[in-house]
């Protein structure tokens, strides 16, 4: 349950649990590829009149390509979330606060989920540290041994920065 009714409060802090299925609407426009579906566990309690804070965590497993060698690559994700949700006038302002209508019956967390997931997802990943990638000239995997091609051939374009090179050694 990811949607908590603002009545239930009233007996104090809601646990909240869940899934996020790769498919799910809150997910759509993000260009995450998820090999599981998303964990969620949180609780949300009120934190004064008109606001509420969720503290939670999720867990994911997202697919990815490595960006030297374009093998897939599963990156495991554990991120802490603390997220306020507000009723007041003017929450829609404040970066820091998600906004709630004064008048709602319910808080859904899966948008702070949903931004949450996309801040923890890496920019680049590899698929070992030491991955050497694909040849530049006949997009062989290096890792799998030398192309034998003659990728080591300077490109022809830095020939005139070669001899500056050469004449400055002199």
């Amino acid at each position: 349950m990811l949607e908590v009714d603002l009545r239930d409060l009233a007996r104090g802090p809601v646990e909240t649990r869940g899934v996020l299925a790769a498919d799910d609407p809150v997910l759509l426009g993000t260009e995450t590829v998820l090999a599981r579906p998303v964990a969620i566990t949180g609780r949300l309690q009120a934190a004064g009149e008109g606001r509420f804070y969720w503290h939670g965590r999720l867990q994911a497993v997202v697919a990815a390509e490595c960006r030297r060698c374009l093998a897939p690559v599963t990156v495991p994700l554990a991120v802490e979330i603390g997220a306020l949700f507000s009723q007041e006038p003017g929450a829609a302002d404040d970066p820091e606060t998600y906004p709630v209508e004064r008048d709602a019956g319910t808080i859904d967390v899966r948008g702070a989920v949903r931004e949450e997931l996309i801040l923890a997802l890496p920019k680049y990943v590899v698929c070992r540290e030491d991955c050497r990638g694909l040849c530049p000239r006949c997009g062989k995997d290096l890792n799998a041994g030398p192309c034998g091609c003659t990728a080591t051939a300077t490109d022809t374009r830095w020939q005139a920065l070669a001899a500056l090179k050469d004449k400055f050694r002199d």
